[in-house]
C-alpha cells in the first residue's frame, strides 16, 4: 500500500536532529549506501534497503531524483523468502534417512538434526526468490516531519532501525502522548503533571 493507492494507512513522524553537510548530498548518499541487495541467490532469507519511489525495483538513485518541492520521496522496501513448511519437511527427512544410511545408525543426535535442518534453509533460499514488499515514504526536512505509508509493527520498526543508521536522526511515532510531550507550549509545571500521567483502561 503506498503514496498513489486509493485507500492508505499512515505513521507521521517527528524527526529529530539535523543532517550535516550539503542537504541533498548527504541524503542522496546515504539512500544509495544503504539501499536495497537482491538476494534471491543468497542463503539469506530476509533484507531491507532503501530504493527509488518511481522505480522501486530497480533502485538507481544516480538516475532517479527523489526530491520534489522540500519533499525527499522514495521507498523502504523489504524482501522476504517464504519457503512453505512442507517443502523443508520434505527434503528435511530425505537428508535424515541419506545420513543415517551413511552412518549406519538408527538415531541422529539434536546437533545433527538441526545442521541439517539448517543446511535444508539455506539449500532451499538460493532456489526460492524474495517477495518485495514497498512502503513509501514523504520526508519534509524543513518541517522535520515524515509520513511513513504502514502501520505494521515490523515495517515500522525496520523504518526507524534503518532512518538512524542511514542519517544519524531520529524519528519519533507521532500519537498524542508523544505530540503533547514535544509540544513547544508546555510549561514546566505542565510537563511535569504531563510526566505523571498514566494509562487508564475504559474497558475491562
Amino acid at each position: 500500500m503506498g503514496l498513489l493507492s486509493s485507500s492508505v494507512s499512515i505513521t507521521q513522524y517527528k524527526v529529530i536532529g539535523e543532517v550535516n553537510g550539503n542537504l541533498t548530498a548527504t541524503i542522496t548518499e546515504g539512500l544509495k549506501k544503504f539501499s536495497i541487495t537482491d538476494i534471491d541467490h543468497e542463503p539469506v532469507q530476509k533484507t531491507a534497503g532503501w530504493t527509488c519511489f518511481e522505480n522501486p525495483y530497480i533502485p538507481d538513485f544516480d538516475k532517479t531524483s527523489c526530491i520534489i518541492g522540500t519533499y525527499f520521496i522514495f521507498s523502504l522496501r523489504i524482501d522476504k523468502k517464504s519457503i512453505p513448511s512442507k517443502i523443508i519437511k520434505k527434503y528435511y527427512m530425505a537428508e535424515i534417512a541419506k545420513k543415517l544410511a551413511e552412518s549406519e545408525r538408527e538415531h541422529l543426535s539434536r546437533n545433527e538434526k538441526k545442521t541439517i535442518k539448517d543446511n535444508v534453509v539455506n539449500f532451499l533460499s538460493l532456489r526460492i526468490p524474495a517477495s518485495p514488499n514497498i512502503y513509501d515514504i514523504l520526508w519534509n526536512y524543513e518541517e522535520s516531519f515524515l509520513w511513513f505509508f504502514s502501520n505494521q509493527k515490523a515495517a515500522n520498526e525496520e523504518l526507524e532501525t534503518l532512518f538512524s543508521k542511514t542519517f544519524r536522526l531520529k524519528l519519533v511515532r507521532l500519537f498524542p502522548y508523544t505530540m503533547a510531550d514535544l509540544s513547544k507550549t508546555l510549561t514546566d509545571k505542565d510537563r511535569d503533571l504531563f510526566n505523571t500521567i498514566s494509562p487508564i483502561k475504559f474497558v475491562d
